[in-house]
């Protein structure tokens, strides 16, 4: 096969010692009506373990607008996870699945060799909209796996001295989340609350990443500012909150991806030439399969753009 050169933004996951809180602005875009703070992938930060991709979107009040509309679009080689804070999600895929997300509640689609879906506000909501969508990249040896879908209602809580800890993806704090993964990983919201300092237990050969949510925190003396993306390394055993008037933060972690992967649209791959193929593929409506569910016209994919190699730090 010759050799197809492809924009895609290659990403590894190099990890770094404790002791390191490293700090990245996130890139602010709109999806239609919805504010959207990107903090992964960002220019010199594109994963933290095997979290590839993190969004951050509200929060947002609205009336008769519909903020969330994304038409049906591919994905490949990863997962999807989508934790609320408020509001509600509908989710729709070619596998015939529809949830509604609500908070306290998550879903995780597993794209493996492909899926599709869709995501929409639906028509009786709370009109209010504030959550997260992160990626987890699948590992070489489960990549190519069937596609699934799993929705939870509830995920483990933790109460702790100073605060309450969600778990909605891998473990942490000794629970574990209700959903399949294929890696080592963790995912929570993690409550302070006011005038309390928390401490969490860490699993020290994870790489973490804090994201504030809303509310004032600090950690390790420094005020956690919103829309910014705090990575903190390896090699912490745990880690202490604290905050003044009470605070929501997202914290994630696993341990740095051994692999090389290549994302590019809604792609995770390994070669440019499988990105051109997955392309050719969901052009041709083939192995996606269709979201019957979705009434309209499905995402077209950009156009690939070519050069010599691609860049991680583009």
């Amino acid at each position: 096969m010759s050799r197809t050169d492809v924009a895609a933004e290659e990403c590894v996951s190099l990890g770094a010692d404790g002791g390191v809180i490293e700090v990245y602005a996130n890139r602010e875009v709109n999806l239609g009506l919805l504010p959207v703070s990107r903090a992964l992938p960002i220019r010199d930060r594109r994963m933290v373990g095997p979290w590839c991709f993190l969004d951050r979107f509200g929060p947002l009040s609205f009336t008769q607008q519909k903020p969330m509309d994304v038409a049906p679009h591919p994905h490949t080689g990863l997962q999807t996870v989508t934790w609320l804070l408020e509001g509600e999600v509908v989710h729709d895929d070619s596998l015939g699945c529809e949830a509604i997300a609500r908070p306290g509640g998550v879903n995780v689609m597993t794209a493996g060799r492909g899926i599709a879906h869709a995501e929409q506000t639906p028509s009786d909501h709370t009109g209010k909209l504030n959550g997260i969508q992160l990626w987890v990249a699948m590992p070489d040896s489960s990549r190519n796996a069937e596609p699934s879908f799993e929705s939870r209602e509830h995920v483990p809580q933790v109460e702790l001295p100073g605060g309450l800890v969600k778990v909605f993806a891998g473990a942490l704090v000794g629970e574990t989340a209700p959903t399949t993964h294929y890696s080592p990983l963790c995912a929570a919201e993690i409550l302070i609350h006011a005038g309390q300092d928390c401490e969490i237990g860490l699993d020290p050969t994870f790489e973490h990443a804090l994201l504030s949510l809303d509310g004032d925190s600090h950690f390790q003396g420094q005020p956690l500012e919103p829309r910014k993306l705090y990575y903190l390394g390896t090699h912490r055993s745990s880690a202490t909150f604290r905050s003044l008037h009470g605070a929501r933060l997202l914290i994630i972690g696993g341990p740095p991806f051994p692999e090389r992967i290549l994302m590019w649209w809604n792609f995770l791959a390994r070669t440019p030439e499988e990105i051109a193929q997955f392309k050719d593929d969901w052009e041709r409506e083939q192995r996606f399969g269709p979201v019957k569910a979705y009434s309209g016209p499905r995402l077209a994919a950009p156009e690939l753009i070519r050069f010599a190699r691609p860049n991680p730090l583009s």
